[in-house]
């Protein structure tokens, strides 16, 4: 009946007693900010950048106008991009057609005469 039970435990696994890890007490705790007591901070308060709490009030009509600047700014910085990038291809296209020794490689407008 042992040789039962001995293959019963194999199948099933074998369970490792681990010990339970006890926190340890608040004056041996050492960490990044051990030296600082429950309620001090390490940062500055941040309410200084608070606008409800602010003497001046929130001038809406300005912010939304400083964002309109801001996405207009960024739109023509994102289409001067786009345009140098644009440029810059057609100038390595017409570089490696006369480099290749091809003729006509970028086209000319002639105006029209009047004979």
């Amino acid at each position: 009946m042992s040789s039962h039970q001995h293959d019963n435990d194999e199948e099933r696994g074998r369970v490792l007693p681990f010990k339970r890890h006890m926190p340890l007490p608040q004056q041996t705790r050492v960490g990044a900010f051990s030296n600082l007591s429950a309620g001090d901070s390490p940062v500055q308060d941040i309410g200084k950048y608070d606008r409800d709490g602010g003497d001046e009030p929130d001038d809406y009509a300005h912010r939304m106008k400083m964002n309109a600047l801001a996405v207009l700014a960024l739109a023509l910085l994102i289409g001067g991009g786009m345009w140098i990038i644009d440029t810059m291809a057609q100038q390595r296209k017409n570089q490696d057609c006369v480099l290749m020794g091809r003729r006509n490689c970028t086209q000319l407008t002639v105006p029209m005469s009047n004979r």
